[in-house]
Parts: C-alpha cells; structure tokens; sequence
C-alpha cells in the first residue's frame, strides 16, 4: 500500500490481517492526495484537511525522494485544528500526545514520516507493524503493464499465499492473473466504527486522529478484533 498520512481505521484494519506490510513507496507523488492529508472534524460543522507540507516537489517524482517542510509552522498548524476538541472529546490529552509524538518524527522524509505515525498509532492500538519499503526490497519483480501488476508481482516475489486490499482497488486487479501464480486476492470490506461526537455530526472515514479523540483504546481494539474474527471465518 501507498503510504497514507493520519489514515482511516480501515487501513489499520488491513495491517492487523496482514503478516508483512510493504509499504509501496516507489509511486509517483500527488500533492492533492492521501500522501499528504486527510479529514478531521472541523470545529463549526463538517471536516477540514490536516495537511503535512512538503518542499518543492517537481512532477514525477517518486514518493519516496519526497522532503517535508523544514518549517514548524504546518506541524503547529494541526495541533491548532485538533484544539476544538478539547472541550468535548474524551481522549483528546493522550490522542493529542499521540500525535505531538507522531508530529515529532525526527526525519524530513515524507514516507518515513507517515510510516512513523502508522507504527506510533499500531502501538497504541497493540496492532503488530512488520513493514517493509519496496524500494529497499530489491525484490526479483516480473512484467509490469499496469498499476495493478504490482501487487500481483509483489507477491509473487514475496511468494504470498494471499494479498488484501480495500475495494478502492477492486478494478485495478485481474482476479484470474493472481490465481495464475496461486496467490488469493481478497476484497476486504471494513465496517466502520460508529460513535457519538458529542456537540458534532458523526462523519464516517476522517482519521484515525478523531476516531482516538472519541473512542477507548479498548473500544477500538475490539472493533478491529471482532473485524479480524469475521474475516478469519469468512477465510475458511
């Protein structure tokens, strides 16, 4: 997968079913993407981007060569969008220590630095995190004619017996070509978790930085849990 900042629970979800997570760091950069921002509740009504900043990225880069911002500004600017939750949210002190830990990543790469912040909420959450970068795998990769091969070559090279994905991906794949090589894909639906933002409209998918504002570590941990044990049943 494609490294995301501050992704949804559903992402987390697919890390928790997975053995190995490569982190697919080797596609081209898209400022207005999940590489760089994602969705929390704005402080009025609706949702607002938290964004990273990046240095001056020229088209085609590969996300991996991809700098952050050396400025402060843009990493206080998301603790200041999180701050209307203080109020309201139950555990905003230890989401917002969270993510000061998470802001702090001592690196100026992009993909290391969504991957830091992937790896602090997996500890949180007590979701083992074995990840590796594509780009450092110097895996023997077959023919790629298309966005969809490389999974497919991935896990062949990887010799996988099955490679998960969110439905997002669903037309990118040939079922057929991954049973070629013996490999089983699957479409994972994740259900997601629903509460109640006290003094705001319940928005679905915003970042796991809300879902932490509003809900128990345990609340969470059994949600993805009882999503393991259905896919696990669905499995056999």
């Amino acid at each position: 997968m494609q490294p995301y900042f501050a992704p949804a629970l559903g992402y987390f979800d697919l890390i928790s079913l997975c053995d190995k997570w490569v982190v697919f760091d080797v596609t081209d950069f898209r400022a207005k993407s999940w590489m760089v921002r994602n969705r929390v509740l704005h402080p009025s009504s609706g949702w607002q981007y938290i964004k990273a900043k990046t240095g001056k990225v020229h088209r085609g880069t590969p996300i991996r060569d991809v700098r952050l911002a050396p400025e402060r500004d843009w990493r206080d600017l998301i603790l200041r969008q999180v701050e209307h939750y203080r109020k309201k949210a139950p555990f905003f002190d230890d989401t917002r220590e969270l993510l000061e830990r998470c802001l702090g990543a001592d690196t100026d790469s992009l993909v290391k630095f969504s991957t830091h912040m992937l790896s602090e909420v997996c500890l949180r959450l007590d979701i083992p995190f074995a990840c590796s970068f594509f780009s450092e795998m110097d895996l023997p990769i077959g023919p790629v004619e298309g966005p969809g091969d490389w999974a497919l070559r991935i896990s062949e090279a990887m010799g996988a017996t099955e490679y998960v994905n969110p439905p997002g991906g669903r037309n990118l794949f040939d079922p057929r070509a991954f049973e070629e090589i013996g490999v089983k894909l699957t479409i994972r639906e994740f259900d997601e978790l629903c509460y109640e933002p006290r003094g705001y409209e319940f928005i679905p998918m915003l970042s796991v930085i809300d879902v932490m504002m509003w809900c128990s570590v345990s609340t969470i941990t059994e949600h993805l849990a009882r999503a393991r044990e259905q896919f696990e049943r669905g499995q056999r």
